[in-house]
């Protein structure tokens, strides 16, 4: 069992995490939205416990208590007043460890679930992006929504997610992770002998996408503005070039003064929304650009992303946008560390993710090191390579042909 922790002696709070590392591309397609039932069954309840009693003792603490679900990992956690550090160890141990899997909770929360799923198909800015990994990764399950689908979550039954549970949520795969006004051997003198019944139990077992993104993918919808995304394959995010990819994306979609922002939204006044982002794997990854705007204006907003996109291409990008990107990217860090809970969960995901918390100073170190040519090599391994479109609106297939 893995524990690690970050005190916090200026603040009056802790966060408490316990980090499974698997997650949605982790299920055979049969339990697609297995990870994400679970993270839903866990707070049901557990042997002991019912779902109102663990919602009251945390809400008598002041506390808060929540979780969610990722591609490659799933995590479960609580935010108390640092008096309570035993008791959120103690209550995420109880509903990690042992949770009830009573039927009646099961269908009831599958009902939930489905709710889920009708709710993100009625929300077209955030669907658009589902679209656009199945086209980057056609037939993976990275490219597959990590809610499952309406056929799945209705199929699953209690056995098979018990089964599941009982397969991943081992020591070997799970990480308790907490930060606030804490002693990491309370945290330990805490954990000891709650996780380590369930014997080691292998980690997931993946494998790297072998086909090629598909180029275009639309999805008709009756709604006033058209959602356009478009992406490019990229590397794991083990890869060096992770850093210069994050300048990258800075400079082209990623704040306000980014071109895509500056250019679409400010200059033209084409989208309220506009932005790029990476998404990065054990084994894959992904930048993808975001726009809505008019469907009348699909057309020009796609020529304006793909104009700006054979600049970079063509020129590469400034040294003075590197220095902003550089200087947004060390501030947003930094600040990023101003509580328990985020602290928090950047050990969970450094962990899950490379097995080992990278120290901020080296993240800082390798920010600035960053230089025009490295980012000129990212352009070229990744906005140079083919790009898949996908689009939901008043449209049909030739709008993007």
């Amino acid at each position: 069992m893995r524990i690690v922790t970050e005190a916090m002696p200026e603040v009056r709070s802790v966060t408490v995490g316990c980090y499974a590392a698997v997650g949605g591309r982790d299920e055979p397609d049969e339990l697609a939205g297995a990870s994400h039932f679970l993270e839903h069954l866990l707070f049901k309840g557990t042997e002991t416990r019912p779902a109102r009693a663990i919602a009251q003792a945390v809400d008598a603490r002041g506390g808060e208590m929540n979780a969610f679900t990722a591609r490659e990992h799933t995590a479960y956690y609580t935010r108390l007043p640092a008096a309570e550090l035993a008791f959120g160890v103690d209550l995420l141990a109880d509903v990690v460890t042992v949770p009830a899997f009573r039927p009646d909770e099961v269908d009831s929360e599958r009902q939930v679930i489905l709710e889920e799923l009708l709710l993100n198909e009625d929300e077209p800015e955030e669907r658009v992006h589902t679209l656009c990994s199945e086209a980057l990764f056609p037939g993976h399950p990275l490219g597959r929504e990590v809610l499952g689908t309406a056929d799945t979550v209705a199929a699953m039954t209690r056995d098979q997610i018990a089964a599941f549970h009982g397969a991943h949520y081992r020591p070997a795969n799970l990480v308790v992770v907490a930060a606030g006004d804490l002693d990491h051997d309370d945290v330990v003198a805490g954990v000891e002998g709650r996780f380590g019944s369930g014997g080691v139990g292998p980690p997931p077992v993946r494998s790297a996408p072998t086909v090629g993104p598909e180029p275009v993918a639309v999805m008709h919808r009756s709604t006033e503005q058209a959602h356009l995304a478009v992406g490019w394959r990229a590397f794991d995010l083990q890869d060096p070039d992770r850093y210069p990819l994050a300048v990258l994306n800075q400079v082209l979609g990623g704040g306000m003064s980014s071109r895509l922002f500056q250019e679409i939204r400010e200059d033209r006044g084409l989208a309220y929304s506009v932005y790029s982002y990476t998404s990065l794997h054990a084994d894959a990854g992904a930048l993808v650009v975001y726009a809505g705007t008019a469907p009348a204006r699909l057309a020009e907003v796609r020529s304006l992303v793909r104009g700006e996109v054979d600049r970079i291409c063509a020129d590469g990008i400034t040294a003075e946008e590197l220095a902003v990107a550089v200087g947004y990217l060390e501030g947003s860090l930094l600040l990023g560390l101003e509580d328990s809970g985020s602290r928090m969960a950047r050990l969970g995901s450094s962990m899950c993710a490379r097995g080992r918390v990278t120290p901020v100073d080296e993240h800082v170190a390798a920010i600035g090191a960053i230089t025009l040519a490295d980012v000129d090599r990212v352009i070229h391994r990744v906005l140079a390579g083919p790009s898949t479109i996908a689009a939901i609106g008043p449209l049909d297939q030739r709008a993007l042909a």
